[in-house]
């Protein structure tokens, strides 16, 4: 569709020591390290998991 809606994530607290679910929730969002940032569509599905683990991210647009 054109005009997709966009978010930027970045992660900004470690996820060492985290549930595994979360884990799991970090990289499905390919999400890497401290500070790395991707660009997904705003879709229900993404902002699930970033719902998730919002303590753990900063999110622009």
């Amino acid at each position: 569709m054109a005009g997709n809606k966009k978010v930027k994530v970045t992660l900004v607290k470690s996820f060492n020591g985290r549930l595994q679910s979360h884990k799991d929730t970090v990289r499905g969002l390919g999400l890497r390290r401290i500070r790395h940032s991707v660009e997904l569509d705003d879709t229900p599905e993404i902002r699930g998991m970033i719902n998730r683990i919002s303590y753990m991210l900063r999110v622009e647009g």
